[in-house]
């Protein structure tokens, strides 16, 4: 016996698309007994308590419906089959949908963060220890062209030691995305699935995701590169002029396109699309709702950063502790390279990205779910792929399937 993957269920199939069409056949009409999700009415003036005839009394609301004798038919209350109510969701629950995927879900989610965080972090350390290069140290007068060439010498060794961590965080950002993303679908549902369930069922699509997860940074640089290339190229105070013109310029045009996209990883991954039909389809959900985007990837964002914070100053304190330097390192501003150091640092980091990859992959995946239900009604697909009561034709592949 084993899950059927939810990408054979016309649940995550984008309106119009082939597998849309194929795969969701017409719904019988619902039956008159349904409560939840028809279109319900009052009932007829003959039924009120109110009258003074032989009709029978009024009944009880039916469960999920508010409000008492008098007061309405009210609004029903969404079903929750997993980590979500299966409605339009909120800010907090967002954020409250990927910590109860953590922790309901956490021998996979934990299984593949660790695994993906401690292959990250070795492959860091040992691209410091074998490719990384001593800062330049600042001696010149401020103002001189000594000091903006040490400046410019400065940011050029930075920006080399940063590229081995911009590449494995690309790596594990895929990687992430690809199994965090199928467990999430599976949560919503109430089901769970296993690190290698996940794996499978992620695995067709890691050519296209790969490809979209260096494509965004390329399109990124690609804007940054082009707003200022011309105050690189000028030089002189007027380049630099027209440098801070172009960054003015070019990085709110970058983070617009950037949160245009937030969702292609997420539709690719669940509806089969193709690199640039994943990039499209992310741009009509965010349409109208790149504020509300925006503002709750920056919220997300600032949490991971307060988490992995929270977590790693304590073992930077200890890595400072058992490095034979000591805290003379410390308040020389020294970063040791000792192995001690880096192996209790690492540790930190280890554990403050296993718990914000599930934060951050979490909210990507709900927020393309909560978008999709605001315009497509998918709330009414997904309890129906959940065979929810009153939902219409349970799905053929939902369940178990031998």
């Amino acid at each position: 016996m084993r899950w059927t993957t939810v990408n054979d269920t016309p649940g995550w199939a984008s309106p119009g698309s082939a597998d849309d069409r194929n795969t969701n056949p017409p719904r019988p009409a619902e039956p008159a007994g349904s409560s939840q999700w028809a279109d319900n009415q009052p009932p007829p003036a003959p039924w009120s308590g109110q009258t003074g005839g032989h009709g029978a009394p009024t009944p009880p609301p039916a469960p999920g419906w508010g409000g008492g004798p008098h007061h309405g038919w009210g609004v029903p209350v969404a079903a929750k089959p997993g980590v979500i109510p299966l409605r339009p969701l909120g800010v907090t629950e967002i954020l409250e949908g990927s910590v109860a995927t953590l922790r309901g879900h956490w021998p996979t989610v934990l299984g593949i963060t660790l695994t993906v965080s401690v292959f990250a972090q070795l492959c860091i350390t040992a691209a410091d220890l074998a490719f990384g290069i001593e800062p330049v140290k600042q001696s010149a007068e401020p103002g001189t062209d000594e000091a903006l060439r040490e400046a410019f010498d400065s940011a050029r060794v930075a920006l080399i030691n940063a590229l081995p961590t911009m590449f494995i965080g690309l790596i594990v950002t895929f990687l992430v995305t690809a199994l965090l993303t199928m467990v999430v679908s599976r949560a919503v549902l109430g089901r769970k699935l296993s690190l290698t369930e996940a794996w499978q069922e992620a695995r067709p699509r890691l050519p296209q995701l790969l490809g979209l997860t260096f494509l965004l940074p390329l399109i990124a640089v690609a804007i940054a590169a082009t707003a200022m290339a011309p105050g690189l190229l000028l030089g002189g105070n007027s380049g630099a002029l027209l440098l801070t013109l172009g960054t003015l310029v070019g990085m709110p045009l970058m983070i617009w396109v950037m949160v245009r996209f937030t969702l292609a990883p997420t539709a690719l991954m669940l509806e089969r699309q193709g690199v640039m039909a994943a990039l499209r389809r992310s741009a009509r959900l965010v349409e109208g709702a790149w504020w509300r985007t925006f503002g709750i990837m920056l919220l997300t964002i600032l949490i991971s950063f307060v988490i992995q914070l929270i977590v790693g100053i304590p073992f930077i304190a200890l890595g400072y502790l058992a490095d034979s330097g000591g805290m003379s390192d410390l308040m020389a501003g020294r970063t040791p390279d000792s192995w001690q150091f880096l192996l209790v640092t690492g540790i930190g980091a280890v554990i403050g990205y296993a718990i914000s990859y599930p934060l951050s992959a979490g909210v990507t995946a709900l927020l393309y779910i909560d978008q999709r239900i605001r315009r497509e009604s998918l709330d009414l697909e997904l309890a129906r792929v959940a065979d929810l009561p009153g939902s219409g034709t349970p799905s053929p592949t939902s369940g178990f399937t031998s």
